[in-house]
């Protein structure tokens, strides 16, 4: 599909959304689209599902779209699930309740199309709403990203006037405010990840709102574009010339939320980036997106990144919750003449081939058409789900993802692709990188220090190279072990597909990418490791090439690996 017009960008939506149409209840307040597990109750997993589906709705009615049949099934759905006499009901409230975060897209309604999703609803209607809504300020919520969601609560009953709670809201915007880190970079709270929460929560929302107050609150509208502005010129280089964004980080299930940022930072009128690449960067993103296996046979968004896949999921993914990519169809909100729609979508400019992003405790590399990060490895001891997978990995890339283990006991099952593996020996369990100790970040290289295991001490340096990267590892060991050093995981089953390994190089490759990996240290010897199914988030099947160095106990020894990397033009 090529996205050009305002149509084309209607339909792609519609080819999302209208296959959940006969899935909604009969008062439409529930919309069930599958039973795997999470860490909330039915009515909020069909909540959400009935919920996000707005962050595309939204817009399309702000941009002067009609579609009757969904503007039925949400006037009745938000009657009925805020009506506490209604079988359908939404319910009352715990503290941090997943509900609390649907609420966004539903005062985002109120805020930009109150005649879709407001006004229709009646006298009645709109005080079971309003009621409903304003509960977020009777409860906790953390200290996050989740701030956002009860400001733009308190923003939309304010401005629809009903009662709001002010002093919320001004809280909730101080907790924001204290966030702020430097050139454009929010911390997610108390989290010290840096991952897309950044850009598709507190940019994003931080964009609609200096839409929706900019004439009430305009120094801190001033200052959310400013600070989207300034990250914007970081957040670019995580595209690649083909669309795909850099696969790093959790919640990776809402696929094209990725994008989502591009389309607040035109809907909020920045163009510093001009409106042609902003446009190009939507269009090759979602296009790349529709080259995926990410819908069921009904044609159902699926939990997964490239492919339906619960290993990756986190414990808050339900079935709807993909649903929330929708939020990078915000662009349908701008009106028919604005230029971003006679546009044509441009290809991204010149970019630093490495470009440091201290804040973000990273450097990024573009190699052709690839974009790898070099995180420092930044990492919470307890997170969501396979927390060191996503963050601390030596690499990421736009071509080769990454992959998450099955298990702790074997390689094959633990897929530790761009990490440093221990085996000791005579055990049964394979030790991974988990978190830095302490770190630096350089413009040209990432150094870090970690232990995998206790008595295991290695401190490690990831230098970007023409060819792809070096790494130099010093490791001292209380045990005698075998060091496997692992490059990119490689698709299998594909046409043109082989692997080997010889001496102190191991290859994997197939016709369109591959990966090399060679190196010098003690009896360094190529290896290729066939990784479970359903490891990789881009392919469900993979070998990943390594080499295994010996070490012996109390001895410090030093290894040097050279990974690289080839992707074919299309």
């Amino acid at each position: 599909m090529r996205l050009e017009t305002k149509q084309d960008f209607r339909d792609w939506m519609f080819s999302v959304l209208n296959p959940l149409k006969p899935l909604y209840s009969e008062g439409g307040a529930r919309l069930h689209l599958g039973d795997s597990g999470v860490t909330y109750p039915e009515v909020s997993i069909e909540m959400e599902a009935f919920s996000r589906p707005l962050w595309a709705l939204v817009p399309f009615w702000k941009g002067g779209g009609v579609n009757g049949a969904f503007e039925e099934i949400y006037q009745k759905g938000l009657r009925n699930g805020t009506d506490p006499a209604h079988p359908e009901y939404w319910g009352g409230f715990t503290d941090y309740d997943q509900r609390f975060v649907e609420m966004a897209a539903i005062a985002s309604g109120m805020i930009f199309t109150p005649e879709k999703v407001w006004e229709p609803l009646g006298a009645e209607g709109q005080k079971h709403l309003a009621d409903w809504l304003y509960a977020i300020n009777e409860h906790i919520i953390p200290d996050c990203n989740w701030q956002f969601f009860m400001i733009l609560v308190n923003v939309a009953l304010m401005k629809n006037g009903c009662r709001y709670d002010a002093d919320n809201l001004k809280s909730g915007l101080d907790k924001i405010e204290s966030y702020y880190l430097e050139d454009g970079w929010y911390r997610d709270g108390a989290s010290g990840q840096k991952d897309y929460y950044i850009s598709f929560a507190m940019h994003y929302y931080g964009l609609l709102y200096s839409v929706a107050m900019a004439d009430d609150d305009p120094e801190r509208c001033a200052r959310f574009r400013e600070r989207a502005r300034i990250f914007a010129g970081d957040f670019i280089c995580w595209f690649d010339a083909d669309g795909a964004a850099l696969p790093y980080g959790r919640s990776l299930s809402y696929r094209f939320g990725e994008a989502a940022f591009w389309a607040a930072y035109v809907f909020a009128g920045l163009d510093d980036i001009p409106v042609a690449v902003v446009k190009g960067i939507l269009a090759r993103h979602l296009n790349w997106w529709c080259e995926q296996k990410i819908f069921d046979r009904d044609g159902v968004l699926t939990i997964g990144y490239a492919y339906p896949n619960l290993i990756m999921a986190e414990r808050y993914n339900a079935p709807g919750s993909p649903y929330w990519g929708m939020k990078t169809l915000l662009c349908l909100a701008l009106p028919d003449d604005h230029p971003f729609w006679s546009a044509e979508a441009a290809p991204l400019p010149t970019l630093a081939e490495v470009k440091m992003m201290l804040q973000a405790n990273m450097i990024v590399h573009r190699r052709g058409r690839d974009v790898i990060a070099y995180p420092a490895g930044v990492c919470e001891k307890y997170g969501h789900g396979h927390v060191p997978e996503k963050y601390s990995k030596f690499a990421y890339s736009t071509k080769f993802g990454f992959s998450v283990a099955r298990s702790q006991i074997v390689l094959h099952e633990n897929a530790p692709d761009s990490a440093l593996a221990f085996v000791i020996d005579g055990d049964d369990y394979v030790f991974v990188r988990k978190v830095s100790e302490s770190y630096h970040i350089f413009a040209d290289r990432v150094v870090s220090d970690w232990q995998p295991f206790p008595g295991i001490r290695v401190t490690s340096v990831v230098v970007p190279t023409e060819y792809g990267h070096m790494r130099i590892h010093e490791v001292e060991s209380d045990y005698d072990c075998t060091a496997y050093d692992c490059g990119f995981a490689v698709e299998k089953f594909t046409e043109g597909y082989g692997e080997s390994a010889e001496g102190k190089t191991a290859a994997a490759a197939w016709r369109k990418q591959g990966c090399t990996v060679s190196g010098e240290g003690p009896e360094a010897a190529g290896v290729v490791i066939g990784a479970d199914p359903n490891t990789n988030v881009l392919y469900a099947n993979a070998s990943i090439p390594a080499v295994a160095y010996k070490i012996r106990k109390g001895e410090k020894v030093r290894m040097e690996t050279r990974v690289e990397t080839f992707v074919k033009d299309e």
